[in-house]
């Protein structure tokens, strides 16, 4: 019989079922360029091997490598290291281990792209493997010292929570838009010693290739990026010169790097730094949410989406009809006044519509 290759379970009952796990589970991370010949075949064979071992989590293919972050289950780790060892592509692969292994993803998806990072590049001369110095922890720390550049390769709503002292955090929502932005605010820059981070370093192997192919001499890069500088920073006992918090692709959505919350709840204005998703689904807004708003507006982003999330679920989904599915981490609030304005309009509107019914 051939087996399932593809996830058949409804959220609750993924949930059900990690909840009667009785181990720990290990979250890691990994990538690596690497050529690919059959990316389809390699996801079946993946998908086989890792969903036998109890592997979950959002894996991406491409003829240019694999992007990976998923949870193993602490007993079949060993078991897993040797599975991905027997694929000559990912021999000796670096592992990127999470500081808090939280319940961080529900099912297993690999999935087959075009890209393992959607950068928006199409130019034939550009060659990705000429990429910028790597630097660890101590070093990256010591050209900070040293007055270099820092630069964060990361979406808005990641650096808001999260980054290093004077790092430029560009304002954009996808890598792609970022390369080219980037390349605009250095554009006088280009003998200056150039620092990039990001995650886990995958988007920062595109991005100083891409600076070194626009002209830029020194140009370096934070290997294994904000989580492997966080173990470095603790197993060295190194000056932690990041500040917040870490955002993940995962169902944590952060992970503490320092004590420091240098965000502010997007509805109040209080300090924050747990981002949610609006519980109203055809919202789904990426947002920064306090305790007390969270309880307030019932995990939702507007008095609106409450009302709406509020309606019997058959009337939600007559609701969303007809209208695409907003994905989960391909927005967030750019602008928290206009989000406040938007609730205070919502509110006294509500104030109205009762004050003339009574």
């Amino acid at each position: 019989m051939k087996p399932l290759l593809h996830n058949i379970h409804d959220k609750v009952t993924l949930k059900e079922k990690i909840g009667q796990e009785n181990f720990t589970r290990v979250t890691i991370s990994f990538y690596r360029y690497v050529a690919i010949n059959d990316p389809i075949a390699l996801r079946d064979q993946l998908y086989a091997e890792w969903n036998r071992l109890g592997v979950l989590g959002r894996i991406y293919l491409a003829k240019e490598g694999i992007n990976a972050q998923f949870s193993v289950p602490k007993p079949n780790l060993e078991i897993f290291k040797a599975s991905l060892q027997k694929h000559q592509a990912f021999e000796k692969m670096p592992f990127k281990w999470a500081l808090k292994n939280d319940e961080s993803f529900l099912k297993l998806k690999i999935q087959v792209k075009d890209k393992i990072v959607a950068d928006g590049l199409n130019d034939s001369s550009f060659d990705a493997s000429d990429v910028g110095q790597h630097l660890t922890a101590k070093e990256f720390n010591a050209a900070i010292d040293q007055g270099a550049i820092v630069v964060d390769m990361r979406n808005h709503y990641e650096s808001e929570i999260g980054h290093f002292d004077k790092a430029i955090t560009p304002q954009v929502e996808t890598f792609k838009e970022e390369l080219p932005k980037v390349k605009q605010i250095l554009a006088d820059k280009k003998g200056d010693k150039i620092l990039l981070y990001c995650t886990g370093g995958i988007r920062c192997e595109k991005a100083s290739a891409y600076l070194k192919h626009h002209g830029f001499k020194d140009v370096n890069q934070l290997h294994g990026g904000i989580i492997d500088y966080a173990k470095q920073v603790k197993e060295q006992g190194l000056e932690n010169k990041f500040k917040g918090k870490n955002f993940v692709f995962d169902d944590r959505l952060s992970e503490p790097i320092s004590d420091d919350v240098i965000a502010h709840c997007h509805q109040c204005g209080a300090k924050a730094d747990q981002h949610t998703n609006c519980a109203n689904v055809a919202c789904n807004l990426l947002f920064i949410q306090c305790d007390a708003c969270k309880s307030k507006f019932e995990n939702c982003c507007t008095p609106s989406c409450k009302q709406i999330n509020s309606l019997p679920e058959d009337i939600q989904k007559n609701l969303r009809k007809g209208k695409k599915e907003k994905k989960r981490f391909n927005k967030g609030v750019s602008d928290p006044m206009h989000l406040r304005s938007l609730i205070q309009k919502q509110l006294l509107q509500s104030v109205d519509v009762d004050s003339k019914r009574a």
